[in-house]
């Protein structure tokens, strides 16, 4: 078992309830450390488990029995140059090189743009053309893979996760696979 560190951010629960420490705790988020800030509870793991989507979908399921309405996974799949240096351990000069490169290798596109000066890329997109084409490691773009497919269910309002995330992780092990 190897220990998985998320954050699950969410809504619903009143945080000046008695119970709202105990809630999640009761619901199994005995490992995790649960907050409130800007409206939103936020509950950081450190969940053991055999892979991220079993960390996650188990996540999700207790914080849903803590009665909360989960919003989002953590860390954010939107991630600038800097964010992208810093999950890479490549300087900001090298990934902005990549981004700006023309060619056959074209890293992949913003996805969003918060200011001119500002665009955001997909994660899971730029991790996988990084284990494609500078040696990240293919289980770091399947993680990201996972969060990614976790976020989408989340916001159809699916809660029950796991056989959605193991698929989605094997599918993404199958390519990354195929592609050596």
């Amino acid at each position: 078992m190897k220990t998985f560190e998320f954050s699950i951010i969410a809504s619903g629960v009143d945080p000046d309830a008695d119970d709202f420490g105990d809630r999640f705790y009761d619901a199994g988020c005995d490992d995790a450390l649960v907050a409130f800030q800007k409206g939103h509870t936020i509950i950081d793991f450190a969940r053991e488990a055999e892979s991220l989507a079993h960390a996650i979908a188990s996540a999700v399921e207790n914080v849903v029995a803590a009665g909360a309405i989960v919003d989002r996974i953590e860390p954010d799949p939107l991630v600038n140059l800097s964010d992208i240096a810093g999950r890479t351990a490549l300087t900001r000069a090298a990934i902005s090189k990549y981004a700006n490169a023309a060619g056959s290798k074209r890293f992949p596109a913003p996805v969003a743009r918060v200011t001119s000066d500002t665009p955001l890329w997909d994660w899971a997109e730029v991790a996988g053309w990084m284990v494609a084409h500078k040696g990240l490691s293919a289980d770091t773009a399947i993680e990201a893979g996972v969060v990614k497919a976790a976020n989408m269910a989340i916001e159809r309002g699916e809660t029950h996760l796991r056989d959605r995330l193991l698929k989605q992780a094997e599918r993404d092990r199958k390519m990354f696979e195929a592609a050596d």
